[in-house]
């Protein structure tokens, strides 16, 4: 069996997650590829999720542009295209796929994007391989990934050590990286690419209501998304562990102090 077979996507798409999908933007997800955009390019977006930063992207290369989202879940490709008829965002086209085999043939787009995709890949290698052989010359290829061991937060909070230990271990065991982040660059170079501009750029939840939303969100995953079937059916925690760590997702999120960053690691591949 190939890596990639044995890759599981660790969050699921349960509401706690799309929660947070739903949130992100190219603005405060993709600002690092924007400056790159035209009108009229053709921008495949590689693992779309609820589509919200596909329709960003499609309404920076109009006119003229188009846009290719593909996901491997069949059901939230089904609400990325509700929410861009929703939107009125034209010049967008949805499918599945599996980003280690890409259904392109060679040189068919200006601009190939992923967003927090590699980190969840059997091979991302392979994956930015494959992403590099649909890019035409010049084009770009462009991923941002988080890094979990390099996420940090105010106040210490015992739970949540436990929570990022435990989540770098179901990720592992499921195929994973979850420090993606710091391995972008390294990943990009062994899949051929010589041109490689990398940088780095932060989340941060640090109002009061932020931080509520983002303690809320990860409480709820860690007892009710399939990462908790995962992390339960692997071994890796108890149900009981679980809702010890949700617990302190909450109490750290009602702290009038608490402050989180999410360091997101960035590259852009001349292709």
């Amino acid at each position: 069996m190939n890596a990639h077979e044995t890759a599981v996507y660790t969050h699921g798409h349960h509401e706690s997650v799309l929660r947070s999908h739903r949130w992100r933007t190219a603005e405060n997800s993709a600002a690092y590829l924007i400056g790159e955009l035209r009108p009229g390019m053709s921008v495949l977006d590689v693992g779309c999720g609820p589509g919200t930063i596909t329709a960003d992207l499609a309404e920076l290369v109009a006119p003229g542009g188009r846009v290719t989202a593909v996901d491997a879940a069949e059901d939230v490709i089904e609400q990325a295209r509700a929410y861009a008829a929703e939107r009125g965002v034209t010049g967008v086209e949805f499918a599945t796929a599996d980003v280690h085999a890409l259904d392109f043939p060679d040189d068919s787009f200006d601009v190939v994007h992923a967003h927090q995709v590699l980190q969840h890949v059997g091979d991302p290698v392979r994956a930015l391989s494959e992403m590099r052989r649909v890019c035409r010359p010049g084009g770009i290829v462009a991923a941002r990934d988080a890094d979990y061991a390099a996420m940090t937060w105010y106040p210490a909070t015992p739970g949540l050590d436990q929570w990022q230990s435990l989540y770098q271990r179901v990720a592992r065991a499921n195929g994973g990286e979850p420090d993606a982040g710091r391995r972008l660059r390294a990943w990009a170079r062994a899949a051929g690419f010589t041109d490689v501009t990398s940088s780095a750029t932060n989340w941060v939840y640090a109002t009061p209501e932020e931080a509520a939303w983002w303690s809320s969100l990860w409480a709820d995953r860690t007892t009710a998304s399939s990462y908790a079937k995962i992390a339960t059916d692997g071994g890796h925690a108890t149900a009981a562990e679980l809702a010890g760590i949700a617990d302190a997702w909450r109490a750290w999120g009602a702290e009038p102090d608490a402050w989180f960053s999410v360091l997101n690691g960035e590259i852009l591949c001349r292709a």
